[in-house]
């Protein structure tokens, strides 16, 4: 009988401190920054993701229509996509009825779980169905409720989309919500297998997603800098201002896209001549005159990984394997 009541009295603990950990992770206030009539977006912090900043270090969005919001990502934590709910409460009364996910990375839909309401709907490409099922993304969820506890939690869950998108041969879905016009744009294959893309037609403001950044050098590692290059050449022409994934906001898209663009093409440049002449990499990477791009930020946390992960691509290139 006490092996019995021990042994609840433990469930019973262990019920309590599961409880506790949730109630340790309070709201969180989000403020949305306007770039355009009904265009708003919420900006993360800089740097990784981690307890300290609560995981807020990447970009969401919303556009407000007549007849409800649609919102572009959903940050990386339940938390935030609560906080997203109520920060659009607070701009219009108009309910939430769609939701963009740009790619199945952690800190871009782990939000899905509180905006998740009746009568919402998540669209996403259809390659994140494959990614969503993957072992990467299940072990990057077991990581993140160490590494985010409490606001990631044993409570987290990775939610699939409503509709996975099928774009065709033309590489674009169009559609309109309360008198607003809106194209989603393919670019999977670059950052990510089922990377897209939210041009708000009406307002001249493009949800970029990871493909872009302002003012600074990408994050690169090993994604597949030749699509890359392929996706940022099918931005649409003319955006006043275009929201990334991660940083604040381009009013001056296309410098952005010019410094993205040159950093891409130098990578390959040079990585290529490297593996062309059978250089390692620290040899290859010390006899680069970086000059042009070491004074943008990121250059110091990114650039040795972007370049190593430029080197294997071109190794397989030169192979036939890409």
């Amino acid at each position: 009988m006490r092996i019995y009541a021990a042994a609840l009295g433990m469930a019973l603990l262990m019920l309590l401190g599961r409880a506790q950990g949730a109630e340790s992770a309070p709201p969180i206030e989000l403020t949305p920054l306007q770039v355009a009539p009904q265009v708003y977006y919420f900006q993360g912090q800089a740097g990784m993701a981690s307890a300290a900043n609560k995981g807020f270090m990447s970009n969401a969005g919303f556009v407000v229509t007549r007849d409800g919001v649609v919102v572009f990502d959903a940050l990386a934590t339940p938390v935030l996509g609560a906080a997203m709910l109520k920060a659009i409460a607070r701009v219009t009364a108009q309910p939430v009825r769609r939701i963009i996910v740009s790619h199945y990375h952690a800190d871009h839909f782990y939000g899905l779980q509180a905006l998740k309401q009746p009568g919402v709907e998540i669209w996403a490409h259809g390659a994140g169905k494959t990614t969503l099922a993957s072992d990467f993304t299940q072990t990057r969820l077991a990581e993140r409720r160490t590494s985010l506890a409490p606001w990631v939690d044993a409570d987290t869950r990775l939610l699939p989309a409503d509709r996975w998108l099928d774009f065709g041969k033309d590489k674009t879905v169009k559609f309109e919500l309360g008198g607003t016009h809106f194209t989603l744009l393919d670019v999977g294959g670059a950052h990510s297998s089922e990377d897209l893309m939210l041009y708000v037609e009406d307002a001249k403001v493009l949800f970029a997603g990871d493909l872009f950044f302002t003012g600074r050098i990408p994050f690169v590692g090993d994604a597949d800098s030749k699509a890359w290059l392929q996706a940022l050449a099918r931005f649409p022409a003319g955006p006043k201002v275009v929201i990334p994934g991660h940083g604040p906001a381009s009013t001056n898209p296309q410098a952005d896209l010019a410094l993205t663009t040159s950093y891409l093409l130098y990578l390959r440049e040079q990585m290529g001549k490297a593996v062309a002449d059978m250089q390692t990499f620290d040899e290859a990477y010390q006899a680069v005159d970086w000059r042009r791009f070491e004074q943008y930020p990121a250059f110091k946390e990114a650039n040795r990984i972007n370049a190593y992960g430029t080197y294997l691509l071109l190794e397989r290139e030169s192979l036939g394997k890409q």
